[in-house]
Protein backbone atom coordinates (compact mmCIF):
# COMPACT_ATOMS: atom_id res chain seq x y z
CA UNK A 1 0.00 0.00 0.00
CA UNK A 2 1.50 3.66 -1.00
CA UNK A 3 0.40 6.68 0.43
CA UNK A 4 -0.51 9.18 -2.43
CA UNK A 5 2.38 11.76 -1.94
CA UNK A 6 4.43 8.86 -3.04
CA UNK A 7 2.91 7.63 -5.90
CA UNK A 8 3.22 11.10 -7.06
CA UNK A 9 6.81 10.75 -7.12
CA UNK A 10 7.29 12.60 -4.47
CA UNK A 11 9.96 11.11 -1.89
CA UNK A 12 9.93 10.94 1.66
CA UNK A 13 13.09 12.17 3.68
CA UNK A 14 15.13 9.76 5.65
CA UNK A 15 13.69 11.83 8.89
CA UNK A 16 10.43 11.66 7.68
CA UNK A 17 10.44 7.68 7.40
CA UNK A 18 12.03 7.39 10.84
CA UNK A 19 9.10 9.55 12.06
CA UNK A 20 6.43 7.77 10.21
CA UNK A 21 7.97 4.55 11.96
CA UNK A 22 8.07 5.83 15.53
CA UNK A 23 4.57 6.93 15.23
CA UNK A 24 3.39 3.40 14.30
CA UNK A 25 5.51 1.81 16.89
CA UNK A 26 4.53 4.27 19.59
CA UNK A 27 0.71 4.17 18.43
CA UNK A 28 0.62 0.05 19.01
CA UNK A 29 2.05 0.90 22.56
CA UNK A 30 -0.56 3.50 23.33
CA UNK A 31 -3.07 0.51 22.13
CA UNK A 32 -1.52 -2.07 24.03
CA UNK A 33 -1.32 0.04 26.94
CA UNK A 34 -5.29 1.23 26.97
CA UNK A 35 -5.93 -3.00 26.56
CA UNK A 36 -3.76 -3.70 29.61
CA UNK A 37 -6.10 -1.15 31.40
CA UNK A 38 -9.04 -2.36 30.31
CA UNK A 39 -8.11 -6.08 31.25
CA UNK A 40 -6.86 -4.76 34.61
CA UNK A 41 -9.60 -2.78 35.17
CA UNK A 42 -12.30 -5.64 34.18
CA UNK A 43 -10.61 -8.70 36.41
CA UNK A 44 -9.69 -6.46 39.26
CA UNK A 45 -12.54 -3.72 40.02
CA UNK A 46 -15.35 -6.40 38.38
CA UNK A 47 -16.23 -3.54 35.99
CA UNK A 48 -17.71 -4.64 32.41
CA UNK A 49 -15.70 -4.66 29.44
CA UNK A 50 -17.16 -1.49 28.55
CA UNK A 51 -16.77 0.46 31.65
CA UNK A 52 -13.16 -0.44 32.12
CA UNK A 53 -12.42 0.64 28.54
CA UNK A 54 -14.42 3.80 29.47
CA UNK A 55 -12.16 4.41 32.51
CA UNK A 56 -9.01 3.71 30.45
CA UNK A 57 -9.41 6.59 28.04
CA UNK A 58 -11.10 8.65 30.61
CA UNK A 59 -7.77 8.38 32.90
CA UNK A 60 -5.13 8.40 30.12
CA UNK A 61 -6.46 11.51 28.60
CA UNK A 62 -6.82 13.11 31.70
CA UNK A 63 -10.05 14.00 31.11
CA UNK A 64 -10.68 12.26 34.77
CA UNK A 65 -15.03 12.49 35.08
CA UNK A 66 -15.27 10.66 38.27
CA UNK A 67 -17.93 8.59 37.62
CA UNK A 68 -15.73 5.66 37.98
CA UNK A 69 -13.54 5.59 41.03
CA UNK A 70 -10.95 2.22 41.61
CA UNK A 71 -11.83 0.59 45.08
CA UNK A 72 -9.21 -1.54 45.36
CA UNK A 73 -5.92 -1.36 46.35
CA UNK A 74 -4.54 -3.19 43.78
CA UNK A 75 -6.36 -0.80 41.48
CA UNK A 76 -5.58 2.03 42.93
CA UNK A 77 -1.58 1.49 42.98
CA UNK A 78 -1.88 -0.01 39.52
CA UNK A 79 -3.87 3.33 38.25
CA UNK A 80 -1.04 5.45 39.87
CA UNK A 81 1.31 3.91 37.72
CA UNK A 82 -0.50 3.59 35.12
CA UNK A 83 -1.81 7.14 34.50
CA UNK A 84 2.39 8.22 34.72
CA UNK A 85 3.15 6.18 32.06
CA UNK A 86 0.08 6.05 30.24
CA UNK A 87 -0.08 10.01 30.10
CA UNK A 88 3.62 10.01 29.15
CA UNK A 89 3.30 7.79 26.29
CA UNK A 90 -0.39 9.81 24.85
CA UNK A 91 2.00 12.42 24.89
CA UNK A 92 4.29 10.87 22.63
CA UNK A 93 1.81 9.12 20.53
CA UNK A 94 0.38 13.33 19.86
CA UNK A 95 3.54 14.46 19.02
CA UNK A 96 4.72 11.90 16.69
CA UNK A 97 1.53 12.61 14.88
CA UNK A 98 2.30 16.45 14.86
CA UNK A 99 5.66 16.02 12.96
CA UNK A 100 4.16 13.54 10.57
CA UNK A 101 1.64 16.43 9.95
CA UNK A 102 3.96 19.27 10.23
CA UNK A 103 6.58 17.66 7.47
CA UNK A 104 3.69 16.94 5.04
CA UNK A 105 2.47 20.62 5.39
CA UNK A 106 5.96 22.05 4.36
CA UNK A 107 6.71 19.07 1.70
CA UNK A 108 3.15 21.07 0.24
CA UNK A 109 4.78 23.93 0.60
CA UNK A 110 8.04 23.80 -0.97
CA UNK A 111 6.06 21.92 -4.03
CA UNK A 112 7.95 18.54 -3.41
Amino acid sequence: MTDAPQRAGKKRTASEEWNRHAFRYIAGLAVLVLATGTVVYHYVEDWSWVDSFYFSSVALTTVGFGDFVPTTDASKIFTVFYIFSGISIMGAVLNAFLKLHAAEARRRRSGN
